[in-house]
């Protein structure tokens, strides 16, 4: 099994993760890493409704709108 080391974690996180670990009667390390692998097999939205959408053979019809929009850079004043 993989191991991370995540630095610069903020404590008022650290310690809801804690808070969330005892209400889950599991250790932190455990509740992390059920908090992980649920995100990481999460399905993106988007596609899925793609998926959905190519199986159902609508996806040909739906139009793909152009872009109008140009990207730029942010200015702090």
């Amino acid at each position: 099994m993989a191991s991370i080391i995540v630095r610069g974690l903020d404590e008022s996180v650290k310690a809801q993760l804690a808070a969330q670990a005892q209400a889950h009667g599991r250790s932190m390390e455990a509740e992390v890493r059920d908090i992980l692998t649920r995100a990481a097999r999460r399905p993106h939205i988007g596609l899925a409704l793609m998926e959905a959408a190519r199986h159902a053979d609508l996806a040909a019809d739906l139009p793909v709108p152009a872009r109008s929009d140009v990207a730029r850079a942010v200015e702090f004043e």
